[in-house]
């Protein structure tokens, strides 16, 4: 599904050369109407009704699961003109390696997802007795949206072997487990369990919408491919450790027999 050809080495993303899409326009311009909404006294409640907040169960808003990925309430500043940054940067590879409508439906099936979990866990939280301070503050500033693009292309590009700041190689793979970093670190500043949950949620599905090529639901086959996948890595792991035995040489069944003790 994912049609864009992926390299071996890049330093990430589709560049900022050559034209944006008008969907990515259309998201951009979004966020820049929420921010100068978010600056006037007067406008601030707008966006605050489109992003994600504890209103979500306690008095129905069910249409902020959908709208606050694109919603920026915290007004002017410069991490907001590095998210526009990112969404040019990842967001033109994976709408140009999924195509406009799986672009929108991954945005959609990850953003809802995980704002589905995070409010759950709100609701579990107070149900408990324990109120969970800045509720869903790690969800509220776009940063749900990068974390999606940036999962979608890290599954995409896996294979590859990304400038991590322009200066260390990073396979594209391994940017998951730095998300996953930052939500952790984000967690611990902010005590947002919600939050923690619903963007963890988002990464998952965002990799796994694209590792699924769209499909959502799980068929018997998919069950098949897991465990077989399940398989070959338990085996690659017996043969990594029988090669560290002694006198043993591990060697593929494909190039014959050689001579001498050997694991096949």
């Amino acid at each position: 599904m994912y049609t864009r050809p992926t390299t071996r080495q890049s330093f990430g993303g589709g560049g900022l050369s050559g034209p944006i899409p008008r969907d990515l326009l259309f998201i951009a311009g979004a966020m820049l109407l929420s921010v100068t909404l978010g600056a006037f006294e007067s406008t601030r409640l707008i966006p605050y009704l489109l992003t994600i907040t504890p209103l979500v169960w306690q008095r129905g808003f069910l249409w902020q699961l959908a709208t606050y990925p694109f919603v920026n309430t915290t007004g002017p500043s410069f991490w907001f003109i590095i998210t526009l940054i990112l969404l040019f940067l990842w967001g033109r590879d994976v709408f140009s390696g999924l195509g406009r409508r799986h672009f929108w439906r991954m945005l959609l099936f990850a953003g809802i997802g995980g704002g589905i979990l995070a409010v759950l866990t709100d609701l579990t939280l107070s149900l408990s007795g324990w109120e969970a301070p800045n509720r869903f503050v790690m969800m509220q500033q776009g940063w749900t949206l990068m974390a999606i693009l940036l999962a979608a292309w890290a599954r995409a590009h896996r294979g590859a072997t990304v400038l991590f700041m322009f200066i260390l190689p990073i396979e594209a793979g391994y940017y998951v487990a730095l998300e996953l970093l930052g939500a952790f670190l984000g967690l611990l500043v902010t005590k947002d369990v919600p939050g923690f949950v619903g963007m963890c949620t988002c990464i998952g599905l965002g990799w796994f919408y694209v590792d699924r090529s769209g499909r959502i639901g799980l068929r018997r086959k998919d069950f098949r491919e897991y465990r077989l996948r399940l398989e070959r890595w338990w085996i690659q792991q017996k043969l990594n450790r029988a090669k560290k035995k002694r006198g043993f040489r591990v060697i593929p069944g494909e190039k014959g027999v050689r001579k001498g003790p050997w694991v096949n």
